[in-house]
């Protein structure tokens, strides 16, 4: 191997994105994921909320039941003349008189450093105290008469926490205040509550599972035109249907309607590379034939300069073609474009030079707009553009206006000349293959206009020719334009 002979290396395979690689390849189970992620987050929540909330109005509704029993007990609350409290009636609720039920109450003097004495309590309490958080008593005691307040306590008469309400009062006629604390057991209604929580739960997860089936069944159902569009491209694809038909969801037509339009540009592109193939055949069978028909008849004198003649014809043929092809390819491919000042430039500065001696001269004009850039190659906008500047050098009278402007999304190059020009039928003659607009006094392959045409044309754009300004001959050529 020589030491230019440098292996190229293969091209880098380039993979997904790395944030794909984390996400299923099947369509159906991204929906379903994606449907999940929010929602399951969302019954997680509501199901929290709904707890806590619940677990909220069961302790409010237990302080309430606290609040009651200390305004009963406020209500039977008097003081004798000589200052000293005393309770009418107790309340009569059953709880308050079975030993250690957790439900308590209990009336006592407050007094700078908390509870001085216990006046009334409940049976329930037994010989136990509520007034065992002495700094607690003692800022309730600072407060102004009537100012409840609710705290959470442990230790109780049985030792299970305590639920706490807290009010300090002075009943009309007494000598000092006192307190009256109301307690309840809040494991009861606690664990209601959990219960509650864990029925939430259950029920949330099997509106879970419900919902994934649900979104299960609706992912299929959306996604089942797809399976019709890939039974109809199976169809297309063994012959038995030339297109894609029937009615699609409007979300799917666009596709369908880009793969009818990719299957047609198949189509137009065998049918032109077959036109193409049987073009080239026929352009080289004749010279074939006539160089056989030469080396045939044993005349040796003639069949160097008709060879000659001949295959020069046949490689104008094949060079023609081989530009139609690659023109062909480069027509439908992305990414290519070219700017057009620069090669008009180019143009008719070389061709300026080159008829010089004729008196010939060029005049390119810009139209006003934005600045014109062809969406194909460079070198077929210069065969293009090229091919109608010279005729129009060769054939016109010497004087050559060119004008090129971009509008509409086309690029639209415009040459005049003040020669003879031509007649309508021409015209239409100039444009087909192997007609030369001057077959007598001007040297020419043969291929004429109908090349410019041929490449336009694969670009989409076209030819049209008129009559000049100038009084010569007028070709306006159209090509699809870009950013």
């Amino acid at each position: 191997m020589d030491a230019t002979d440098t292996p190229i290396p293969p091209p880098a395979v380039r993979g997904p994105p790395a944030g794909s690689r984390l996400l299923p390849r099947s369509l159906r189970a991204r929906l379903i994921l994606a449907a999940l992620a929010w929602s399951l987050p969302l019954l997680i929540l509501t199901g929290w909320g709904l707890s806590a909330l619940y677990r909220q109005s069961v302790v409010a509704q237990l302080d309430r039941d606290l609040a009651v029993t200390a305004d009963s007990l406020l209500a039977e609350l008097e003081a004798d003349d000589a200052g000293a409290i005393t309770l009418a009636e107790a309340p009569n609720d059953g709880r308050f008189q079975r030993t250690l039920s957790g439900r308590y109450w209990e009336i006592v003097r407050l007094g700078p450093g908390g509870a001085e004495a216990s006046l009334f309590r409940s049976r329930s309490l037994w010989d136990a105290s509520l007034a065992g958080d002495a700094r607690r008593l003692a800022a309730l005691g600072a407060r102004e008469p009537g100012q409840p307040e609710f705290w959470d306590q442990a230790g109780g008469p049985d030792g299970e926490p305590l639920r706490m309400y807290g009010r300090t009062v002075r009943p009309p006629g007494a000598a000092a205040k006192v307190g009256l604390l109301v307690a309840a057991d809040p494991r009861p209604v606690l664990e209601g509550a959990a219960q509650f929580s864990a029925t939430l739960y259950a029920a949330l997860v099997l509106l879970a599972l419900g919902l994934a089936a649900a979104v299960a069944l609706q992912v299929g159902v959306a996604l089942r035109p797809l399976d019709g569009v890939r039974t109809d491209i199976a169809a297309v694809r063994r012959g038995r249907a030339a297109r894609l038909e029937g009615p699609y969801p409007q979300e799917i037509e666009p596709l369908t309607v880009e793969l009818n339009a990719l299957l047609e540009h198949n189509r137009e592109i065998v049918e032109r590379a077959r036109t193409q193939v049987g073009n080239l055949a026929h352009a080289l069978k004749t010279p074939i034939a006539v160089m056989l028909n030469e080396a045939r008849d044993g005349e040796t004198s003639a069949l160097p300069s008709l060879v000659e003649r001949q295959t020069l014809s046949m490689t104008r043929s094949v060079d023609a073609y081989l530009a139609r092809a690659r023109a062909a390819a480069m027509a439908e491919g992305l990414g290519a474009r070219a700017e057009v000042r620069p090669v008009l430039d180019d143009i008719t500065r070389m061709l300026q030079r080159l008829h010089a001696r004729d008196g010939v001269e060029i005049r390119l004009n810009w139209e006003p707009g934005p600045e014109p850039v062809f969406r194909g190659e460079r070198q077929d906008l210069e065969d293009m553009v090229g091919n109608l500047i010279e005729n129009a050098c060769k054939y016109g009278g010497g004087e050559v206006h060119v004008a090129v402007g971009a509008r509409d999304g086309l690029v639209r190059v415009r040459v005049e000349d003040d020669g003879p020009g031509l007649s309508p039928d021409a015209r239409v003659a100039a444009l087909k293959r192997g007609v030369r607009l001057d077959e007598q006094s001007r040297p020419g392959h043969g291929l004429g206009l109908a090349m410019v045409v041929d490449l336009a044309r694969l670009y989409k754009g076209d030819l049209e020719l008129g009559e000049s300004l100038l009084g010569g001959l007028e070709a306006v050529l159209t090509l699809p334009a870009t950013d």
